[in-house]
């Protein structure tokens, strides 16, 4: 079979869709695995900038109540953690992690010189950049460059996604975008992708490299598919996408194929107008997926070297807006969620309500020293290599 180099190129926009990934080897079939004891993450991305306030609640703090008078959540609603903190009303198994010592809450999290652009500020966390840089690979995909280099193992990290976000990209390899293993496997063995395949001859970089990526795909759907076939999920998950894609990620980390990073997101949160009811029906969905995959984890024994961190392109601003809901903000809370954390609980103190910055939260810790520490201490990666300089550690883990 003959392709024009023309016609190449059109298909090559699904170069980061579901059937594409990058590659440097012809197959798998020795690959190393994650074995009980080696450390997997999970980034759990809450896309839109979720409202922190009204996550981890200052239930204590008049000013919290005072700027948002529709909006704001009472302490007889709310999941009470201290006397000054609570958690949003929906997230009941946050509380129960909370109480067993397998939750740690960062608050005020962000960066200096903060964008309130969703598309910008999601690149700037994605990349692990400045704010004023503009960095096109991202810290998960820089990992996969600095683990494997050009070594023959794209699966090392995976997006439970249609498309790969920044984040999973790297210089030299990116990784594998995929909801479903079954389709992606059934694609894969469609005969005109062998077909196209087996047509390269070598041509110029760019169509060698989205050959090189349809034959990384081809190479890695079968054994994505055969390994999450090993150990199906025994669990009751709920029949949502995050629970589907729960399912997927336990079902995979305990067959002990090879993935250290899983991605996947839930939103939107950009909750403008009417946010009670969407954040509500969004926490809802985060809670009982997060339920179940816990509960899972705990019974095949592998929570403890799991860890799932959430994280959102910014928070809301302080005061309510006068539609029912909040505008773009800066600083937020993150969630970590492992049965390997040194530091439980709230790990640093409240928001301070008192001291804004033209009403936004002022950030008390670099998003940046979150990643380093997960780098180094969860996954054992050059922290420094791949963030492009050294950031404090933080002692979660």
């Amino acid at each position: 079979m003959l392709l024009k180099r023309k016609e190449f190129l059109q298909i090559g926009s699904l170069a980061t869709a579901s059937l594409f990934v990058p590659k440097f080897l012809k197959a798998l079939e020795s690959p190393a695995r994650v074995p009980p004891g080696n450390k997997v993450l999970v980034v759990l991305q809450l896309s839109g900038g979720n409202d922190g306030l009204n996550t981890v609640i200052p239930s204590g703090n008049d000013i919290y109540y005072r700027t948002r008078p529709h909006l704001g959540i009472s302490a007889g609603e709310s999941l009470s953690l201290t006397d000054q903190a609570a958690l949003h009303p929906s997230l009941s198994a946050f509380k129960s992690f909370y109480e067993d010592g397998s939750l740690g809450i960062l608050n005020s999290v962000g960066y200096p010189n903060p964008n309130r652009s969703h598309f910008r500020s999601m690149d700037i966390w994605q990349s692990a950049s400045d704010s004023r840089d503009y960095v096109y690979t991202g810290w998960l995909g820089r990992y996969l460059d600095s683990t494997c280099g050009n070594c023959g193992r794209p699966t090392l990290t995976l997006e439970m996604d249609d498309i790969l976000s920044l984040a999973m990209k790297g210089e030299q390899n990116k990784a594998i975008a995929v909801k479903d293993p079954r389709r992606l496997y059934n694609g894969s063995r469609e005969p005109y992708f062998r077909d196209l395949n087996q047509a390269h001859h070598g041509e110029e970089p760019t169509v060698d490299y989205l050959y090189k990526t349809l034959s990384a795909t081809l190479s890695s759907a079968e054994y994505i598919f055969e390994e999450s076939k090993l150990h199906p999920s025994g669990g009751s998950y709920p029949d949502t996408e995050i629970g589907r894609n729960l399912k997927t990620i336990s079902s995979l980390i305990q067959s002990d194929i090879n993935t250290r990073v899983y991605y996947l997101s839930l939103g939107s949160f950009d909750t403008h107008v009417n946010q009670k009811e969407q954040q509500a029906r969004l926490f809802t969905q985060l809670n009982d997926g997060m339920d179940a995959f816990v509960k899972d984890l705990k019974g095949a024994h592998r929570f403890e070297d799991v860890m799932v961190m959430t994280f959102s392109e910014f928070g809301r601003r302080v005061a309510q807006n006068a539609s029912g809901g909040t505008d773009h903000g800066t600083a937020n809370s993150m969630f970590l969620v492992s049965g390997g954390l040194k530091q439980k609980g709230l790990l640093n103190p409240m928001p301070d309500l008192s001291d804004l910055d033209q009403g936004d939260l002022k950030f008390q810790v670099d998003f940046k020293s979150v990643y380093a520490t997960v780098l180094q201490k969860w996954l054992g990666a050059n922290d420094s290599e791949i963030l492009g300089r050294q950031f404090d550690l933080l002692n979660f883990i």
